[in-house]
Parts: C-alpha cells; structure tokens; sequence
C-alpha cells in the first residue's frame, strides 16, 4: 500500500499498568475502522486470526512493538462482553498475536475498572466487589477486596483448570539429555519444568538461557502439546523452596509466545500450576494451605483452590484458581498511529 493509499491517520489513547512488574496497556476506546465481529469474545479473537491484515492486529502490532513499545509488551483491546452478566469484554494481545488467557491482565483490569468508574466501590467504599469479564478462554473474575475506597489487593478467579499430561519424556538437544515435565490448562497450555535439570538459577541473569530453552521446548513438544485446538502458550522453569502445613513456595519464570519473559510470576500460568499441585494432593480445596509464587524479579502471587470443578476435560480433577496479586497505574498515553510512517507498524529484535 502506498503513503498516498494508506488510511487516515489517528489518535489512540491507552491506560498503561503493570501487574508485579509485567505490563499491561489497555485500549478502551478502538478507533472506527478496527471493529470486530463476533457474538463472543472467543469468536472476535478468531475473527481476527482468521482475516490478514486484520486492522486490529496492525494496531496491536503498533502499540506493542518499538517505537511506541517492546518485545515483552503486552495488552488488551476492550469488546463487548458475550451478555451482560459481565462488565466488559477484552482481546489480550503481545507481540506475537492475540492469547487466550492472561491472568495479570485480568488483576490489572480489575483496577482499571474500579478507578474508570466501570464498575462502583462497594457500599460504605469498603468490601469486596467482582469484575467479571469475558475474555477468549471463558468467563473470569477479578475479586476486588478495597478498604475506605482503596484496593488492597484483587484476586483473579480462573476458567476451570486442570493437569494435561503427566511426565513426558523430551530429549533436548541442547543440553544433551532427556527431562521430564507436565503438561497443564489454565485457560492456555503450559509446560512445567523444574529450572535444576538444565542447571540454572531462576534468576534475572539468566533470562537468555531461558528464552532459548522455552523456545527449544516448544519446538521439540510440537502437537504433543496441543489441547483445545491450541498450541502451548508457555513454559514455565520453577525451582521449588520450601513445603510445609502453611504455605507451597516456589520461584519461576514463564517463557510465553516466541521468546517473551513474564516478569510477574504469570498469572493464568500460576493457575495452571495450582491445577497441577491439586492433582498432586499438595493443594486442596477448603485447605488453608497457598501456593506462593514468586517471579524472576521477586515479585509474588498468593495462589489457592478457590473451590473444585466438577467437569475436567482430562483425566485429572479440574478445579477454580484463585491468584491474588496487585497492579499499580504507570501512565496514560495518546499514541499517532500513521502507516505512512516508514517503520510502521513497528519492529523487534528477537
């Protein structure tokens, strides 16, 4: 398309958070020409897929890619929720597409929405008040807990979440042996793998090492790691703490998309691993027992079974996480989006 053939440019405005360091960049209002189709969320997401050069997924590539971003950016597009049981609806966006699932988001919007007016404080301005919103992988929840009209902290309630696999055998080259891991949904796929076979720390210095070895995974697992038509979303390296009556603690990192470092503690990937840890018996539901999770930068998730789930699609109990964290309001920005521009729509170096 030529400069003299590109559409108009336009303003877009964004409300950018971070949920235990990750960010999360919120589009409430989408320009006219980047509309979807759809009667649900899920079906607006594949919508998208499904159309080259979809202009919402130019205008993800945008807002997430440098100059206006970078190659761990991450986001969501505000839609209509599938009924009005839910307050909105969002598309969640990084820079290799558009996910199923996004945990710390859901925290972040639960903020957005309460300090939007989107949804009220409770009565009095203390209590709890839910978010619930319609994102692709289901219906989810952002529990709100506030006092005298401050939040102190939210709780993301989960789709139902479940163990896939047990111990699969994967040779990987690079290290020049066999390990195992598990396989587990929490709304996307994810591959657990214990940081200690590959020698490593989960510590910031080694964040290359990881990135190569999430990718090496995902490659060498390919359909064996598929489940509801989707490929494997992440893996996480843990390196386990400490287990005792009170608490399950654990330091990790998720390895998401094509190379992109969570550097929360990943929320629906935290979800998963709680699915994992009730298959295990090592969590349960009604006990007072947690997992805490924490991230590459430190930052923790306190994760729980908020209560059993009758149906699995595996052979291993399904259940609904709960995931607490906090999320804190870094900025507001008016992006120009111009594809006459000669960088448009932007670029990355991995």
């Amino acid at each position: 398309m030529t400069a003299s053939s590109s559409p108009s440019p336009y303003w877009v405005s964004t409300d950018d958070w971070h949920t235990a360091g990750e960010p999360f960049r919120i589009v409430s209002d989408l320009p006219s020409d980047c509309t979807t189709t759809g009667s649900t969320v899920r079906e607006r997401r594949q919508n998208i897929v499904n159309v080259p050069d979809h202009p919402l997924d130019a205008l993800r590539r945008a807002l997430c890619q440098e100059p206006r971003g970078h190659a761990d950016m991450y986001g969501g597009f505000i839609v209509p929720p599938d009924d009005d049981q839910a307050a909105f609806g969002v598309l969640f966006w990084h820079k290799d597409g558009f996910s199923t699932a996004c945990g710390h988001g859901t925290i972040a919007l639960g903020y957005w929405a309460i300090a939007t007016g989107r949804v009220k404080l409770p009565d009095g301005g203390s209590g709890s008040v839910d978010v619930v919103i319609d994102v692709p992988s289901g219906r989810v929840t952002a529990q709100m807990t506030v006092q005298q009209g401050a939040i102190i902290h939210a709780d993301f309630l989960n789709v139902p979440s479940y163990q896939l696999a047990n111990q699969i055998t994967l040779n990987i080259p690079s290290v020049a042996r066999d390990i195992t891991l598990d396989l587990s949904w929490g709304g996307a796929v994810y591959a657990f793998a214990d940081a200690g076979l590959f020698g490593l720390q989960v510590e910031e210095k080694n964040h290359d090492h990881f990135v190569a070895l999430g990718r090496e995974i995902k490659a060498t697992l390919g359909e064996r790691a598929r489940h509801d038509d989707l490929e494997l979303y992440g893996v996480c390296f843990y390196t386990n703490l400490s287990d005792d009556d009170e608490a399950f603690t654990s330091r990790n990192v998720v390895v998401f998309a094509d190379g992109q470092i969570d550097r929360s503690p990943c929320g629906s990937g935290t979800a998963a691993r709680v699915a994992l840890l009730y298959a295990q018996n090592r969590l349960g539901e009604g006990s007072s027992k947690v997992l805490k999770h924490h991230s590459i930068i430190n930052t923790a998730f306190r994760a729980s079974i908020h209560r059993s789930y009758i149906e699995s699609r595996s052979e291993f109990p399904a259940c609904i996480p709960q995931v607490r964290g906090t999320a804190n309001l870094m900025g507001q920005n008016r992006f120009y989006i111009d594809q006459s521009d000669p960088t448009f729509p932007g670029f990355v170096f991995r």
